[in-house]
This record gives C-alpha cells, structure tokens and sequence, in this order.
C-alpha cells in the first residue's frame, strides 16, 4: 500500500480528495500581483473566479507550490514509514515537478530508505484529475507502488484536452498568442479551438461562435476516440468548465448523448469538474471542454 499526494492543479474539489484518499498540496493565487493565497484552503475556486468576472481588466496570477510545501508533506509520510506515489502538474508549464522532487531529496537525506517517488503527469486540471483516479484504482486494487508508476509512465501520453476559451484576452496577456492575431479573432466572433497534449498547449482550429466551439470541441473527442480505438469504457473522460457551471452541465450532457448515440453499447461514463485557479489565469473565467485518457482495468 502507497500514499497519494498531488497538486490543486488536478481540480479535485477538497471533498473529492478526501474521499478518494489523497492529499493535496496547494498552488498559490493572487488577486492583486503581492498578497498569494492557497488556492482551495484559503481561497475558493468559485471566490476566484467571481473576481475574474467582477474585474475584467484584472490577470490575477498563480504561484507553485514550494519546495517547503512538498517537504513538509513528504517528511510526514517518511516518518510514518509510508510509500509515497506524487502525481504534479505538467513540468512544460511548471516548476512544480522541480520542486517536489527537490523537497524528495531533502527529506531522504534524513530518511534514505523513505520510498517518494514523484511524476510529472503531463496533463493539467481534467486529465491530471484522471492520472489521479487511475492511481487511486490501482492503490485500491492491491497493486504495488512499482507497477502503478509503470502503468502511469507508459500511459500518461494517451491524455489529452480539448477546450475552447470565452476570449483570448488571457492568453494575449500570457504570451500564448499574438496580440494581432488574437484582437482580430476577438472582433471577428472567432473562438479559438486548444488542444492540450504532451503537457503542452497547441492550437486546435478555430470555430465560429460559442455553440460551434463546443460541437468543435467534441468533434475532436470523437476523433481521438476512433484514432485510439476501443470503447469510451476504455478512456476516462471529464467535462471541465470555468464560471459557468450550467453551460458544463451542458456541454457534459451533449457529450454523453453523443458517446451512448455512437456506443450503444458501452456505459460512456463522463465525469464533470470546475477548472481550477492554475489554468484559469492562463484561459479566463469562461473555459469550456472536455479531457480523455486511458483508463486503468483489473486484469482477470
């Protein structure tokens, strides 16, 4: 048996996380660019993100979390003797995979036969919540800390997230786009299209207008799917939303509706979750899409 410790940027509410039996080391949020806060402990995501509606001309800002954060939590389980599997945030858009295999070395200094073994998962909010939920089934299914880790390693690129934003506001301000090319989209009524994979953002298309960026969105799921083959039964896949969370239920009820419609006969469970603080300071309060990867089974 191992111990699961990840990050708030996998978007696990705090309920959520202590039912599944992980904990959860904080990002940090600031409002006004001087005052951080733990993103969840000290300041709730739906707090976040009515600050971002309230205050459009604001880019509030995230920080990650430090090598203090993780030592103090790793130290805790060594003394306890117990196994520690840490799943983090993407190390392409991150230095949290840094900073919790720092505070690793720190604490096996004073506890050498301590087992931490920490993972860049490549994936973010949706899919970073699957890398979880994978961990915690096979944790629960008996499996060892080794075979996990060699499951997860070998499986983590199967993740992947399509997404659309209200505007490109954030990501001009975050150097993801140019500012020509994003005012004109803006003006235009163009609704950027984003893939997520490999821990990285990339352009995926553009749609016109907010409807057609979720049918777009699913489109893209649709093609994943058949491109990997099997079932959705086999793929874990989560609708994430921002502000809106009537416009997630939406967009989670269109996309089983066209899973069950495509797969008659498979269950095509969807999960549902709010993006996070980490993403949102990057995408705006008005993030819409849904994130895939391969699920793990019990053999026999």
């Amino acid at each position: 048996m191992f111990d699961i410790i990840t990050d708030s940027a996998c978007d696990l509410t705090p309920d959520t996380a202590r039912q599944l039996g992980v904990e959860v080391v904080p990002f940090y949020v600031s409002l006004d660019g001087e005052h951080y806060r733990k993103e969840g402990t000290e300041i709730a995501v739906r707090d976040f993100y009515q600050f971002m509606v309230d205050n459009p001309s604001a880019y509030p800002k995230t920080s990650l979390a430090s090598i203090e954060d993780f030592e103090q939590t790793f130290r805790a389980h060594a003394e306890a003797g117990r196994a520690v599997l840490c799943l983090v945030f993407t190390g392409k858009m991150s230095g949290c995979v840094g900073s919790a295999r720092n505070a690793r070395d720190l604490v096996l200094e004073d506890f050498p036969d301590a087992r931490i073994e920490v993972i860049d998962s490549a994936a973010a909010t949706v899919t970073e919540s699957t890398m979880v939920e994978n961990a915690v089934a096979m944790r629960d299914a008996g499996c060892s800390l080794d075979e996990t880790v060699t499951w997860l390693e070998a499986e983590k690129a199967t993740n992947q997230i399509f997404f659309t934003v209200g505007n490109l506001d954030y990501l001009i301000k975050g150097g993801r786009i140019g500012k020509v090319t994003g005012r004109a989209a803006n003006m235009l009524g163009i609704k950027p299209m984003i893939l997520f994979k490999d821990g990285e953002i990339f352009s995926g298309g553009v749609a016109r207008g907010r409807q057609k960026s979720f049918e777009k969105a699913l489109d893209q799921l649709m093609n994943y799917l058949d491109a990997h083959g099997g079932t959705p039964d086999d793929y874990r896949i989560t609708v994430g939303y921002g502000y809106d969370a009537d416009e997630g239920k939406r967009l989670w009820m269109q996309t089983r509706a066209a899973l069950r419609a495509k797969y008659p006969g498979a269950q095509c469970e969807v999960g549902l979750l709010q993006i996070g603080c980490t993403i949102a300071v990057h995408t705006g309060p008005y993030a819409l899409g849904m994130g895939v990867m391969r699920r793990w089974k019990k053999q026999g």
